[in-house]
């Protein structure tokens, strides 16, 4: 997969030079380019914003940079690219469009700055994804946020597909708690069930623990209609106080 970034500040995104991200790309699993938009102007003095018309406060990102800039990258012959901006206006961002993104071939991330864009790039734009609604002061953290999201879906960034498909929110919800050594720790002991080797009935544990802790912190993720009849069963349970699985 390819994901090229636009971007005003090309420096912010070192994050995505570490961790799983960094192997990913290593291995050519990933590309992902940053553009600075300043390279796109066509004045000495690499202007890319300018007062609203209308009057108001804050500047507006031009057009013409950020159109510069998308010609430049999209590729001869190719056609329909991805292009998404990234901005309060868009789909809020989650697992289910991380898991569609993931499905593209190529992204385009154009990060909005200062008070906007100029709404006529709006044309070249596929899709606008918000992160959340409160303020950032641009869009490269979304950018890295949607990307992070993103590669981990995609096949081979990960050691398995169990790595992702376990996961707070890949199914909808809250992943179920997890322990690791030492057995005994302040005298805070691990389930006796994850020590006893039958693995139906850890499955089974943590799908319980994974709905209990869903429908007590985030009920509102629990779509009953999406539930399995083994899901409706272990929330009867929960419901009653039954934790004998």
């Amino acid at each position: 997969m390819e994901i090229d970034i636009l971007t005003l500040f090309p420096e912010m995104f070192a994050p995505l030079d570490y961790s799983i991200i960094k192997r990913a790309r290593d291995k050519g699993i990933v590309s992902i380019n940053i553009y600075n938009i300043r390279d796109f102007t066509k004045d000495k003095h690499r202007k890319v914003d300018d007062y609203p018309y209308g009057g108001g406060s804050g500047m507006v990102m031009a057009a013409d940079p950020i159109y510069s800039a998308l010609e430049s990258v999209i590729k001869n012959g190719e056609e329909n690219p991805y292009v998404v901006l990234m901005g309060p206006e868009g789909r809020v961002f989650n697992q289910h469009i991380a898991k569609e993104l993931s499905k593209k071939a190529r992204l385009i991330l154009i990060c909005g700055h200062y008070e906007g864009v100029d709404e006529r790039i709006k044309p070249a734009v596929s899709d606008e994804i918000s992160i959340g609604d409160y303020v950032l002061t641009g869009g490269e953290l979304a950018s890295m946020v949607v990307t992070d999201a993103v590669c981990r879906m995609i096949p081979g960034v990960l050691s398995s597909s169990q790595s992702f498909e376990e996961e707070s929110f890949y199914d909808g919800l809250l992943e179920y708690p997890q322990y690791t050594r030492p057995e005994i720790y302040r005298g805070m002991k691990v389930p006796e069930i994850l020590l006893s080797g039958y693995h139906e009935k850890i499955r089974l544990w943590r799908r319980y623990q994974s709905l209990k802790r869903t429908l007590s912190k985030r009920p509102e993720l629990v779509d009953m209609k999406k539930l399995s009849k083994e899901d409706k069963k272990l929330i009867d349970k929960i419901k009653s106080g039954d934790e004998n699985i």
